[in-house]
């Protein structure tokens, strides 16, 4: 990868990672968007940190651990107000109370331990409303015991006194989409698996480099739903845990429908209302406390958006992802690969309803050599990219010019083309983010890396269909998904036939 090229297209937005300090910061399970918010603050012109050991000092003020909590308390009580600090924070409204507490999962601070008062609040929730919470910069405050105030809140509890969405940078995308434009395809591949921690000189071919980048298409693309099975230790948990803020892994354990869609007890809303995607990893290992009762909201949130329990009616744009383990042999589409998958996914229906399969035996496990230790686009920038991508505009933009790119027949299969057209427009915002109207798309380059990618993905799920659910889908093949004759050079024809 050119890095000179790099610094000059985005002068401001490049960090030096440098796998020492990269290990230091994975010791203290930092994720990567913080790290290199960090790295930029304190790192030299030339991108190095002169002391080490300073920066670990840093990093322990600025993002306390849980056995710094009595510590946190005691400065609360003790001073006032704590020093302010970034914290992810989980906000909920205490129906009996009528009040809004908190948590802070990384300090095991409870939402019994907690409260923001209404003045607070009335400052901050436009910000805390957005995500219910997140990363941020905030501070806390200490209320001491009062019988004078209402019953269930009169024991001491930690207060929020100051909360800012963690956003250190003012991302313009028409600028992204420029600088876009002076890297061919190749070198925009390894620009973007800089920017998520992976050195593209480690891997063997564009297929291996493409297939990584697959996984991004959920950071994206709004409510794209995905299924991978990969042989282990290629790096899916890393991905879709410590890249971005705004999803949400689930590793093994329990998982009810109250979690992921709505808690009636509570009244509160789950995972995917508040998150940009929700990733099941280890999917093998979850359970599901009542199979049938998730199966149904599953079903009918992955196909509209939405879901209703009983008068409360849940809207999302959070992709499900399931992320599994599976030994190299069996990766095998004439196969019956999801037959490890919990009972949830044992029925047709749903599993129609994802709309592609990335396949993991293409991603090399994960090596010293693919470990960037140079110049690299930051990861905070890069994810807000993705996450400001995900705007309703952005969409309708990308999507239109899709739509006026692909040709499919009247008589195609209504969730497989939906399937096609989603992930060929997250693979265009990612690879083609300057394509902003047809005329400007080389469409050989869309058809060979969003256009035919798209169709393999669905095709998969089409075949897993076949096997599963024989006598529903066993005559139901893919229609033929191409480019519009009038975009197309004499001679050239781009096509899955």
């Amino acid at each position: 990868m050119n890095t000179d090229k790099l610094r000059e297209a985005f002068p401001q937005t490049t960090v030096f990672k440098d796998q020492g300090l990269i290990s230091t910061f994975k010791a203290a399970n930092i994720p990567a968007f913080l790290r290199d918010w960090i790295l930029k603050r304190k790192a030299d012109a030339n991108g190095r940190i002169g002391n080490p050991e300073e920066l670990r000092q840093y990093v322990g003020k600025i993002i306390p651990q849980k056995s710094q909590k009595l510590e946190i308390i005691d400065e609360a009580q003790q001073g006032g107000a704590t020093r302010k600090f970034l914290a992810n924070i989980r906000v909920q409204l205490n129906i009996s109370s009528n009040k809004h507490t908190f948590e802070i999962p990384d300090l095991d601070i409870r939402h019994s331990e907690t409260i923001i008062e209404d003045y607070v609040w009335d400052r901050i929730k436009k910000d805390v409303t957005k995500t219910s919470g997140g990363w941020g910069l905030i501070q806390l405050g200490y209320l001491p015991p009062d019988e004078s105030r209402p019953r269930g809140q009169r024991n001491g509890c930690l207060n929020l006194l100051e909360y800012k969405n963690f956003c250190p940078y003012t991302v313009n995308l028409d600028a992204f989409r420029k600088a876009r434009e002076q890297f061919t395809i190749q070198e925009w591949m390894d620009v973007l698996l800089g920017a998520i921690d992976y050195n593209p000189d480690g891997y063997a071919d564009w297929v291996q480099k493409h297939t990584m980048l697959t996984r991004l298409l959920p950071f994206i693309e709004p409510r794209i739903n995905l299924v991978e099975l990969a042989p282990k230790g290629t790096g899916k948990s890393y991905l879709f845990g410590r890249i971005g803020k705004y999803g949400w892994l689930v590793s093994g354990g329990t998982l009810s429908r109250a979690k992921m869609f709505y808690d009636v007890s509570k009244r509160q809303f789950g995972l995917v209302a508040q998150n940009e995607f929700v990733a099941l990893d280890e999917i093998q290992s979850i359970q599901f406390p009542d199979p049938s009762e998730m199966q149904g909201a599953l079903k009918a949130y992955m196909e509209a958006g939405e879901a209703t329990f009983g008068d409360i009616k849940v809207t999302g744009a959070a992709g499900v992802i399931l992320l599994g383990n599976i030994p190299a042999d069996d990766m095998n589409e004439q196969t019956d690969m999801f037959r490890t998958l919990p009972e949830v996914f044992h029925e047709s229906a749903l599993l129609d309803r994802f709309h592609g399969f990335i396949k993991g035996r293409n991603i090399p496990r994960m090596n010293e050599s693919l470990k960037i230790n140079a110049w690299a686009l930051n990861t905070e920038y890069f994810s807000e990219i993705m996450h400001l991508m995900r705007a309703q505009s952005e969409c309708l933009m990308y999507r239109g010019v899709v739509e006026e790119l692909v040709e499919y027949p009247a008589s195609a299969d209504t969730r497989d083309t939906e399937a096609v057209l989603r992930i060929c427009t997250a693979y265009l915002k990612l690879l083609f983010p300057h394509v902003t109207s047809a005329d400007k798309a080389d469409v050989e380059e869309f058809s060979f890396y969003c256009l035919r990618p798209a169709i393999e993905m669905r095709t998969v799920i089409r075949q897993q269909l076949q096997i599963i659910d024989p006598k529903e889908y066993g005559k139901k093949n893919m229609a033929v998904y191409s480019i519009y004759d009038k975009y197309l050079k004499s001679g050239d024809a781009y096509d899955n036939a």
